[in-house]
């Protein structure tokens, strides 16, 4: 089994959960007792971005890092001094939120070199009921422009289809097709699936090989 690397890097398609996914790992590891480290380089989506829970984070000990980029369009190496700070061994475990897509993982490419020589895990988050990432062979091809965008090579897949408020079991376990396939046209190792707090009545058990997560990204009319 590959050993678990300080850094992390979430990346996905838009609007496929790994918001909410990098806060449930990083308030999972500071519960842990680790000190954690949360970067938000999100530089094209204004919502559903970790630094919108700065508040959350640090209320339980979590630093959090959120960069200002000046439009979408960032192609420059040049990258805010204090994200250098994500490589020094007093940032503890680091969660790197990164933008949707090739456009959103621009970023990323400033800091390729950094981030091989110091070691990464790269989560590429696929969610089945997201448009244009609803088949295996959709999701597979993403993820090849998020690799070249970012200069970095993901490490594995977390299946994180749902449907939002309204997922139900069966939702979850009619996705395990799409994200084992997708494991398979990807090479990547499927390293588990989620199951959002909500999606399980009462007497119900997780599925095996699920995550429990918990919900903290709402919509904005909540």
């Amino acid at each position: 089994m590959r050993e678990q690397q300080r850094i992390t890097v979430i990346c996905g398609h838009y609007g496929c959960g790994k918001t909410n996914l990098t806060l449930n790992l990083a308030l999972e590891a500071a519960a842990a007792g680790e000190k954690v480290t949360v970067a938000d380089l999100d530089i094209v989506n204004p919502y559903f971005r970790s630094s919108e829970y700065g508040g959350l984070l640090e209320g339980h000990g979590v630093r959090l890092i959120a960069p200002v980029f000046a439009g979408t369009t960032l192609d420059t190496p040049t990258l805010p001094p204090e994200l250098y700070s994500l490589f020094e061994p007093e940032s503890g475990r680091v969660f790197i939120d990164a933008g949707g897509d090739d456009a959103g993982v621009t970023a990323l490419g400033g800091m390729h070199a950094l981030l091989e020589e110091a070691g990464y895990d790269m989560l590429y988050v696929i969610n089945r009921y997201r448009v244009l990432s609803q088949t295996p062979e959709e999701a597979a091809a993403l993820l090849g422009e998020i690799q070249a965008a970012s200069r970095l090579q993901a490490t594995a897949l977390v299946n994180n289809s749902h449907l939002g408020v309204e997922t139900k079991r069966q939702d979850l376990l009619d996705a395990l097709e799409f994200a084992k396939r997708t494991a398979e046209l990807t090479g990547l190792p499927l390293l588990y699936s989620t199951a959002p707090d909500f999606s399980l009545q009462e007497g119900e058990a997780l599925p095996e090989g699920f995550k429990l997560v918990k919900r903290y990204v709402k919509f904005l009319w909540e």
